[in-house]
């Protein structure tokens, strides 16, 4: 079996367990998430907002590939112009809301490398948000 090949089972082995976790919730698109913190409940996000949120990007290995709150700034999106599994993230959160997402290589960066993200990586991140425009 390839290295790819390898890499691609240790991350799909990855989200198998981390399905069996208690706290674990399903999204549409095989996207698991756990609740850090629940917000208010206040607003709906849709693929066209504006949302501000803070975040970190980490692969099953631990790497942090991005972090916003490292940076010390929320970022601005607009939710369409984000990879499937953090829209889909984003348009069940309500402001407040503190995730921890799991998200499969088919709704992350998908085969190919991105970086230094490694094509079939399963994407973890952590997500507050905090406004919705």
């Amino acid at each position: 079996m390839g290295k790819k090949q390898d890499y691609k089972l240790k991350n799909k082995e990855y989200l198998r367990k981390i399905c069996l976790k208690e706290g674990i919730n399903t999204l549409p698109n095989d996207i698991l998430y756990e609740v850090i913190k629940e917000g208010n409940g206040d607003g709906n996000v849709s693929e066209r907002s504006i949302v501000t949120c803070h975040y970190r990007g980490s692969l099953i290995s631990g790497l942090v590939f991005d972090d916003s709150w490292q940076r010390g700034i929320p970022e601005a999106f607009r939710v369409n112009e984000l990879i499937t599994g953090f829209q889909t993230a984003l348009c069940a959160m309500h402001i407040g809301d503190h995730w921890r997402v799991y998200i499969p290589y088919q709704a992350g960066y998908g085969t190919k490398r991105d970086g230094e993200i490694p094509g079939f990586s399963t994407l973890i991140f952590e997500i507050e948000l905090f406004n919705i425009g």
